[in-house]
């Protein structure tokens, strides 16, 4: 019995001091990867880093966070993020978004995110190159807001990337009940009586990269698409239905090539809403408007859009007719 005692208490000895080393490792890393960053020139703050979690669980919990990327011209500030993993296999990682507005800035613009139980799982291969296996993010209600007002909000949020063989990833989106906000609405022209929310807003596709997503992906550079398997992005919004699916190879300058089908009913108020919205100049809508109700024409429809474009030496193609440059894919 006391021999049995003994193997106890050392097995409860080295799970403690596993889990000692495990958890300071884990608040050390983030440290590390902080001061990193900011010797690479962003802006990267961190005021504290808390732990605990004992004896099953790592967590690190980070306070007060403002990171910056110059390069991509990227910025996020939060009061603070909890990172938690099984202290079994540190790769299992778990972040849990602060409930507070989550301050992002880009090249469009600033904003402000809030979400209820916003998580994020990340899901890593055993090894020193630490590469990924899955990731998905998840979230209840949730709006984006500027000095204006609400941008956008949804029901839920859903993302996914999951490794399926070697660099190659099979990613998912969608969001319930996606509404614009006011200030959309406005600057679309919409009437009170359009729907305020989508009945469907979803993509599905899957992405071969030159590289596996790993360490390497912000120690050194993105790993770039190489091949695009886009099997639908769907978005429904009352009469307004728009799909797109494409099958396309990327090369090493990030020209795209292959194909592009595109449906979409209702194509006139969608060129309504580009017009308002300024993404079509009113001097160029009749030209428009004329390509795309031939396109409907040939397709069956004069309402209705089904058409498949062709990607080929740097122009987007309708049969042999070049229709605009090809946009270059990169990953910054």
């Amino acid at each position: 019995m006391r021999k049995v005692m003994w193997i106890i208490a050392l097995a409860v000895l080295a799970w403690c001091g596993w889990w000692w080393a495990a958890s300071t490792g884990l608040r050390g890393g983030v440290q590390g990867w902080f001061d990193a960053r900011a010797a690479e020139g962003w802006q990267a703050e961190l005021r504290e880093v808390q732990g605990g979690g004992f004896p099953v669980t790592l967590q690190a919990g980070l306070r007060h966070v403002a990171l910056a990327d110059p390069q991509a011209g990227l910025a996020i500030q939060t009061d603070a993020l909890d990172i938690s993993a099984p202290a079994w296999w540190p790769g299992d990682v778990t972040v849990a978004l602060d409930d507070a507005p989550i301050l992002i800035a880009s090249p469009l613009g600033r904003s402000t995110l809030t979400m209820a139980d916003g998580v994020m799982a990340l899901n890593l291969h055993p090894g020193t190159a630490l590469e990924l296996e899955a990731l998905g993010w998840t979230a209840g209600p949730w709006q984006v807001s500027d000095a204006i007002g609400v941008q956008a909000q949804a029901d839920d949020l859903t993302l996914t990337m999951v490794q399926t063989e070697g660099a190659q990833y099979a990613l998912t989106a969608s969001a319930s009940t996606f509404t614009p906000g006011d200030a959309a609405r406005r600057g679309l022209r919409l009437p009170d009586t359009f729907p305020r929310a989508f009945d469907s807003l979803q993509l599905s596709a899957d992405i071969t990269f030159d590289q596996p997503w790993d360490r390497r992906a912000l120690d050194d550079r993105r790993p770039q698409p190489r091949v695009i398997d886009l099997h639908l992005v769907e978005a429904i919004w009352g009469d307004l239905q728009f799909n797109l699916s494409a099958d396309l190879t990327v090369d090493t300058a990030g020209v795209p090539a292959g194909t592009i089908a595109i449906q979409a009913e209702n194509w006139r108020t969608m060129l309504d809403l580009a017009e308002n919205a300024g993404m079509l100049p009113a001097q160029l809508r009749g030209q428009a408007e004329g390509i795309l109700q031939a396109l409907a024409n040939a397709s069956g429809g004069a309402d209705t859009l089904d058409v498949e474009l062709a990607l080929r030496d740097g122009a987007i193609r309708l049969g042999f007719i070049p229709l605009a440059p090809t946009p270059r894919l990169i990953l910054r």
